[in-house]
């Protein structure tokens, strides 16, 4: 049985016990038959306390241990702390507001506990960047706090994780802070690294190393987190809404995911596109060096790959299959999958 069901039966009692008392009340002023009036008020308030009890009791204790968990710790801390100086000012003031006139006197420090506690947890939390930038001695810059509620962290999807790439892009300091992995998403590497298939478990111990990796780096700022979202069953859409709620980038190589976060608001850090980026620009006419490695789809096409995976094709290349050949760029060309080089060999 859970806490809800008793919770039901206490507030069913109490009810009952209270409409009785109602109901006694009542019967002696309108001048009746008290058994009638006790028995249909302790039934009506019977009725009541079942109903409504958890929606008075355990169903916003759950709402907001639940709102807890998907707050992160900087921002608890900077509500308590704006909180407590805010009580503080409302207690300085409270003295001279006593003197006013009554009701003056006796309701406005009251209300000024309310009123400074709730603005100062509020101003806290929004400029906790500078508060905490100001514990350690220096100031953030004010670029830290875009796309991020504490302006230092990025969340890791599982697909970049696997990929591996991401402990050579944290290790040059191009990320904006802390990586945060949460724990459904470890959760789904591990369940990935205990499959029957052969490949999907290499690739989920393969995340798992590079996990372990990470967080072995002392030059690399990277924490695991308990942060979870309640009542979500898919792993995408519990990145989404914790993204949407910390106000923190998703560093993801999913297509879909990517998709599905920029549509909701979601910044998104997508490492396929940091890599075509970086990638080194050909022009038509530049030369080049390449190893012939394959046939081409076309005839006589020749294929080779750049040290970064650009894909190089040579026309009438196929002579050349594992050789080393120059060859001058004719075309290149962009596509959702990277960039792809056409060339012919010079000697051509």
């Amino acid at each position: 049985m859970s806490v809800e069901f008793f919770v039901r039966i206490a507030g069913m009692l109490v009810m009952a016990i209270a409409g009785i008392y109602l109901g006694v009340y009542l019967s002696n002023l309108a001048d009746g038959p008290s058994q009638v009036y006790a028995s249909v008020f302790a039934l009506v308030g019977a009725l009541m306390g079942l109903v409504l009890t958890p929606f008075l009791t355990t169903r916003p204790l759950r709402a907001l241990r639940a709102q807890v968990r998907q707050t992160s710790l900087q921002t608890l801390l900077a509500a308590t702390l704006g909180l407590v100086v805010g009580l503080v000012v409302a207690a300085l003031l409270a003295f001279p507001m006593s003197l006013l006139p009554s009701p003056f006197g006796s309701i406005l420090p009251f209300v000024g506990a309310i009123v400074f506690g709730y603005f100062g947890a509020a101003v806290f939390v929004l400029r906790q960047n500078d508060v905490f930038g100001l514990m350690r001695g220096r100031t953030l810059p004010a670029q830290a706090s875009v796309g991020s509620a504490d302006g230092r962290s990025v969340l890791l999807d599982t697909s970049v994780i696997i990929d591996g790439r991401i402990a050579d892009v944290a290790r040059t300091g191009f990320l904006p802070g802390v990586m945060v992995v949460p724990s459904f998403v470890l959760n789904e590497l591990q369940h990935i690294a205990d499959s029957a298939d052969g490949l999907r478990r290499q690739r989920g111990r393969r995340g798992l190393d590079i996990l372990n990796r990470l967080q072995k780096d002392s030059g690399i700022a990277f924490r695991i987190s308990d942060l979870d979202v309640e009542g979500v069953r898919n792993v995408d859409d519990k990145l989404v809404i914790l993204a949407k709620q910390l106000r923190s980038p998703i560093v993801t190589n999913d297509y879909n995911l990517n998709r599905v976060a920029e549509l909701q608001g979601v910044t998104v850090l997508n490492i396929n596109e940091l890599a075509n980026a970086v990638k080194a620009i050909y022009i038509p006419g530049e030369s080049l060096e390449v190893r012939v490695i394959q046939e081409g789809k076309e005839a006589g096409q020749g294929v080779g790959y750049l040290d970064d995976g650009t894909m190089v094709v040579i026309e009438d290349g196929r002579s050349f299959i594992d050789r080393t050949v120059s060859v001058m760029v004719t075309k290149v060309l962009q596509t959702a999958a990277g960039r792809m080089i056409f060339a012919r060999p010079e000697s051509n």
